[in-house]
């Protein structure tokens, strides 16, 4: 499970330090891809697996289901530590999720998140100000 919220800096040709709280549960190979809210989402292969499943079910013949299931996959790519903790983010997902100097990372139970660290204070300054009332509409969920 990941969790945890750490700050670090993307180099000029798009290498960001994975957090080594974070190595293990990706795994050597890994999937990055666009994520919701402009950050990437990355997933051990084993949870890839799962998602795929779930979104290979969706109806082709409803718009928005194909619309989403491009808009995931075809931002999609398989990515591996280096040496150092290191991923290559490829060119259109940083430019996607903003990323220039400073990112966040975030634990997210089966996933990791990747921030632009503008775009995360943002987000979650909006976020915290409604926490209470986003808490009171997940009693829905059996939370």
């Amino acid at each position: 499970m990941f969790m945890g919220e750490y700050h670090h800096s993307i180099d000029i040709k798009g290498r960001l330090i994975v957090p080594s709280k974070f190595r293990d549960d990706l795994g050597e190979l890994f999937i990055i891809t666009r994520g919701l809210d402009q950050c990437l989402f990355g997933y051990p292969l084993s949870e890839w697996v799962l998602l795929e499943e779930k979104l290979k079910g969706l109806p082709l013949t409803k718009k928005d289901a194909r619309a989403f299931t491009r808009f995931f996959f075809s931002g999609a790519t398989e990515s591996e530590l280096d040496k150092q903790g290191r991923i290559n983010i490829p060119t259109p997902l940083l430019q996607y999720a903003k990323l220039e100097k400073e990112c966040v990372i975030l634990g997210v139970s089966n996933r990791i998140e990747i921030w632009s660290k503008q775009i995360w204070e943002d987000y979650f300054s909006e976020s915290e100000e409604s926490f209470a009332e986003i808490a009171e509409n997940m009693i829905g969920f059996d939370i």
